[in-house]
């Protein structure tokens, strides 16, 4: 009987789990779409003090789990928190205060996620969707990082403990299942994969880069993540180079040193500010006879031109000018935009399975609950019973007023809320009893 009794309140618990008041995900922060980079930059936060920010983060009286995620094109708090409108509060004010950005700013370029959303945005930053470039790679590596580090600091727990690896089960389907990341849509991506094609193992290949700005150091990076062999970094201002030489293990040497290192060299990829060509036929010519004809693959990403067209006309010589590189990255970028509807079809299908999951996972936390006090109410009655046979009482009548102690009290509260259901012409609550039990109406 007490089994029956317990497992109906149960299901009722079950039933009504809709109307209970539960902890609920909030997410907040800035990014590429709604701020501008002079914002976003005072926004960021520095990863020697991300340890305090989460801790400060944590301490606010509504928020119970946090996650920060700094970027260079966002800046996004992921939190499982009490009172939705009380803790919004509690960090936009905290914001200000840390960022010394006033409300009305802050206000002005945040953007606001509540409950299942959330976690719809989440999938959606794992798998590159949000990202200023569609599909790129490396937002995953740093949201796993921000998690790792929200993980060591103790700002989370069970919530966010089961939504990031899903957004990250999430986006390892995507990137398996669609082509959302396979071609490259910027001119440094497209140059160096473009290489690595050509070239069956960078690591044996030697990479002459010319020029020291942003995107030659992008290309450096990409060579790096490719295993390339050896790159020597050529240009007007030596100092500029070996600094930029530094971050790669590289070769700096000055644009007058380039037709000795030219003969080393299986990728050449340019891009400098310079007016006139940089790198001539003639120059060309020698190299390849030192090496023997042996193939070189050139990139010129410059405008104007740092590599004279001329170049193109020789037999061992694979000459790519932008122009042929942005036709590359248009026909990627749609490549990647139709790739992205396949992924946002499988992000619904995780958020679904998400949010099952958590409504599965709050039942059991509320039925766990709930077992707790009964069984407290049935050890409190028994210990009574007890005591009462202990003491020369009747077993029979002891058992017998046991059990009617025992159901009343266990009846008691949701006999007053069916009434209550009754009055106020609620009647979903009796269908639910009637199904569970396979009562009839009659």
């Amino acid at each position: 009987m007490l089994c029956r009794i317990v497992t109906f309140l149960c299901r009722i618990v079950t039933f009504s789990i809709g109307v209970l008041t539960f902890m609920t995900l909030l997410a907040f922060g800035i990014n590429h779409k709604t701020a501008p980079v002079d914002i976003r930059e005072r926004f960021a936060f520095a990863p020697e003090f991300m340890g305090d920010a989460l801790k400060a983060l944590s301490l606010l009286p509504n928020v119970k789990e946090g996650v920060i995620l700094s970027t260079c094109n966002r800046s996004e708090l992921y939190c499982e928190v009490e009172s939705f409108d009380q803790a919004l509060l509690e960090i936009k004010q905290w914001l200000s205060s840390y960022h010394s950005i006033g409300l009305e700013q802050l206000n002005q370029y945040s953007i606001t996620f509540e409950g299942v959303a959330v976690a719809t945005h989440l999938c959606q930053v794992a798998c590159g969707l949000d990202s200023l470039i569609l599909g790129e790679p490396q937002i995953l590596g740093q949201l796993k990082s921000a998690y790792a580090v929200a993980r060591d600091h103790g700002s989370i727990s069970q919530s966010l403990n089961r939504l990031f690896p899903h957004a990250f089960s999430v986006a390892k389907k995507v990137r398996t299942h669609t082509a959302i990341g396979e071609n490259p849509v910027s001119i440094a991506y497209a140059a160096v994969n473009m290489s690595s094609r050509i070239f069956d193992d960078l690591k044996h290949c030697t990479a002459l880069l010319i020029g020291a700005g942003e995107t030659i150091d992008l290309v450096a990076k990409h060579l790096k993540d490719k295993g390339i062999g050896k790159i020597i970094i050529a240009n007007r201002t030596l100092t500029r180079a070996q600094e930029l030489a530094k971050q790669f293990d590289a070769k700096a040497i000055l644009l007058s040193d380039i037709p000795s290192s030219l003969i080393k060299a299986d990728i050449v990829i340019s891009s400098t500010a310079s007016q006139l060509p940089i790198l001539g036929k003639g120059a060309v010519e020698k190299a390849l006879k030192a090496r023997r004809h042996k193939p070189i693959f050139m990139v010129d990403i410059a405008v104007p031109r740092d590599i004279e067209e001329e170049v193109g006309n020789l037999s061992d010589v694979y000459l790519y000018t932008v122009d042929d590189l942005k036709g590359v990255i248009e026909t990627n970028m749609q490549n990647r935009k139709e790739a992205a509807v396949e992924a946002n079809e499988l992000i619904d299908e995780g958020i679904e399975k998400y949010a099952q999951n958590q409504k599965s996972l709050k039942a059991v936390d509320t039925i766990k609950t709930f077992r707790t006090h009964v069984e407290s109410i049935r050890d409190n009655e028994l210990k009574r019973a007890v005591a009462l046979i202990q003491s020369g009482s009747d077993p029979k009548d002891v058992l017998e007023n046991f059990s009617h102690r025992l159901t009343n009290k266990f009846l008691h509260a949701p006999s007053l809320e069916l009434k209550k259901a009754s009055i106020e012409g609620n009647h979903d609550i009796h269908s639910a009893l009637n199904r569970l039990f396979q009562i009839s109406d009659k």
